[in-house]
């Protein structure tokens, strides 16, 4: 096993380097360009390897939420799944009809509605974590493992800076 690289830094200074400019900006050189597609594929393929259990790449991610327990109201998911109201709506309708899954208004709070899989929606929503794995491990092929641990490194401070800017909307990453 090789050893782990260690954790990249951000710039000794402080200050956000400007990677692109204005000027001959290609949006395929973009890495948001680059990971929408990386994601794009990945779901496309998951969707393609799921299509036995007729679940839609839109489908399986609510249903796999569930199924890991990252939510269990109808609020909750729209969240997790980055959704709005309506459209989790629409979608628990879709699931529901498959019969993968059944809602319930809280006893407690009739507001709430509680979300849980039937027995057909737990044995698709089985699938989707070896899918994911496949698909996965089929794209990182030709990566070794202290390049997966430095990607998910660099992954991660990207994802850490939006949440910054996302936090802070005044947040400017060019200034000091």
């Amino acid at each position: 096993m090789q050893k782990p690289v260690p954790a990249p830094s951000a710039p000794a200074n402080g200050q956000a380097a400007c990677f692109y400019k204005a000027e001959g900006y290609k949006p395929e050189d973009s890495i948001g360009y680059l990971m929408r597609q990386i994601l794009n594929t990945v779901g496309q393929e998951v969707e393609r390897q799921l299509a036995h259990t007729e679940l839609t790449n839109a489908q399986w991610i609510p249903l796999f939420k569930l199924y890991m327990g990252s939510a269990s109201t109808a609020a909750e998911l729209a969240r997790a799944c980055q959704l709005d109201a309506g459209a989790m709506t629409r979608m628990l309708d879709r699931l529901e009809a498959k019969g993968l899954l059944r809602r319930e208004r809280s006893v407690a709070d009739r507001r709430v509605i509680t979300i849980s899989l039937t027995d057909d929606g737990k044995a698709a929503a089985k699938e989707i974590p070896e899918v994911l794995s496949r698909v996965q491990n089929a794209y990182l092929a030709d990566f070794s493992e202290p390049e997966f641990e430095t990607l998910k490194i660099f992954l991660r401070r990207i994802l850490h800076n939006a949440n910054l800017s996302e936090s802070n909307p005044s947040h400017d990453s060019t200034s000091p």
